[in-house]
């Protein structure tokens, strides 16, 4: 791909990474609660979901959701209940001011990043969004699957980034909120967020053929 192809790429694909989305909240919310490091190795559980989703692009089978709508809905529905119920799971969580410190008595990363796969690979805007996103920034006559895999390793680079920015802006939150109470507006406003999210999720309408 050429260079200015690159320069028009990079910036619109990070806005797409920073965009405050389903996975980005869970990361700030963790990150609040159990602190950077914590929250920054779960939130990686989400890079498989996405290289598998790009992976499906690249031999074209975006289009197939895209155009399925039984397959969109049913994805949805299902991301959109666990998003839900994540929310409310953040909205009840007791405030264990500990766990910022007491290595111990954090949840698993296992176990966070296995909510961070599945709330990714449950949102099928994402993959909808790199089958219309890739392709605006594709050389013509260029090899396809090569140009989507560039585009796509890129994509996993910046959407680190994206993941280390979240958690660190959560677990300066956290730092800052300093006492029960206010934890307990953290996980109010993360899992508030993470319920509207599963909403806004549910109300999505399939996108419409060109």
């Amino acid at each position: 791909m050429p260079l200015e192809f690159w320069l028009l790429f990079a910036p619109a694909c990070f806005a797409i990474n920073i965009y405050p989305g389903p996975n980005n909240i869970l990361a700030l919310g963790n990150g609040a609660r159990f602190g950077f490091g914590h929250a920054f190795r779960a939130a990686l559980g989400r890079l498989p979901a996405f290289a598998v989703m790009i992976g499906l692009v690249a031999v074209g089978l975006g289009v197939v959701l895209s155009a399925s709508e039984t397959f969109f809905t049913a994805l949805k529905w299902i991301g959109a209940a666990y998003l839900v119920w994540l929310g409310v799971k953040m909205l009840r969580a007791p405030v264990d001011m500990s766990a910022l410190t007491a290595i111990g008595r954090r949840e698993p990363v296992s176990r966070l990043a296995g909510r961070e796969f599945f709330v990714a690979a449950t949102n099928p805007k994402a993959i909808v969004t790199f089958t219309a996103f890739f392709p605006q920034f594709l050389v013509p006559g260029g090899d396809y699957v090569w140009q989507i895999s560039l585009m796509g390793a890129a994509f996993i680079v910046f959407e680190a980034i994206a993941i280390a920015l979240y958690a660190y802006g959560g677990s300066r939150v956290g730092a800052l909120a300093g006492t029960a109470n206010r934890m307990r507006w953290v996980n109010r406003i993360s899992g508030g967020a993470l319920v509207a999210a599963g909403v806004v999720l549910a109300l999505a309408r399939r996108p419409q053929p060109v």
